[in-house]
């Protein structure tokens, strides 16, 4: 069995307001790509880990792997359309007949846990699909419908874990507007969903502000 990383890093930085791709803004001296995937190759070395980047980013991207002097192991996907089938093309690096479990990661969440990464690939291996989620702690309202109780929802984050049949199985699908995130695939295709508690520091990095929060996480 060999276990897999799809790491999709496909933004523009257009919230950020900046020129550069957000995946690539420095955080505690280091590009946030590069924080990313070194996390998973320190939650275990035998992890196969896949980056899924737009053609037109990978040059930008092997001049900083030069000057940083990044040297993880990694396969390089081109990124898709949308981010199902920018992962489509991840899935496509793996073997037809592998057997283990593939997690689907952003590239702009470098703060996952390394227990929650190790709890979503162990439950993972019974229950076939699993995502981390953390309480909602704000109150909810809706728009047209007033407050919502926020104990019924959850936030939901990425690593999300699958076996790797099965996920390659639901990518087979054909794409709908509906698919929102891996796990929204996964269901499409009549699967349950598995919830296993994620980390309150796995943030994703889309404005100034959560740039900010980062560079204090990484002191």
């Amino acid at each position: 069995m060999t276990d897999y990383i799809i790491i999709v890093a496909g933004g523009k930085g257009l919230r950020m307001g900046s020129d550069i791709p957000k995946q690539f803004l420095p955080i505690g001296g280091k590009p946030v790509l590069m924080r990313t995937i070194e996390r998973f190759h320190h939650f275990s070395e035998a992890l196969r880990i896949i980056l899924v980047l737009p053609k037109a980013q990978q040059a930008y991207w092997h001049e900083l792997c030069g000057q940083y002097q990044f040297d993880v192991p990694y396969m390089l996907a081109d990124g898709g359309e949308t981010r199902f089938h920018s992962v489509q093309h991840g899935l496509a690096l793996i073997p037809d007949d592998a057997q283990g479990v593939v997690g689907v990661h952003d590239g702009v969440r470098p703060f996952p846990a390394i227990d929650v990464i190790r709890r979503c690939y162990d439950t993972a291996r019974t229950a076939k699909a699993v995502i981390p989620v953390t309480p909602v702690v704000e109150t909810l309202r809706h728009i047209t419908e007033g407050t919502k109780p926020r104990g019924d929802y959850r936030l939901v984050q990425t690593p999300q874990t699958f076996d790797i049949q099965l996920l390659k199985a639901a990518n087979r699908q054909p794409f709908s507007e509906a698919f929102t995130d891996d796990a929204s695939v996964v269901e499409s295709y009549g699967h349950a969903i598995t919830m296993v508690e994620g980390n309150r520091e796995n943030i994703k990095i889309t404005t100034p502000f959560d740039l900010a929060i980062a560079e204090t996480l990484c002191r």
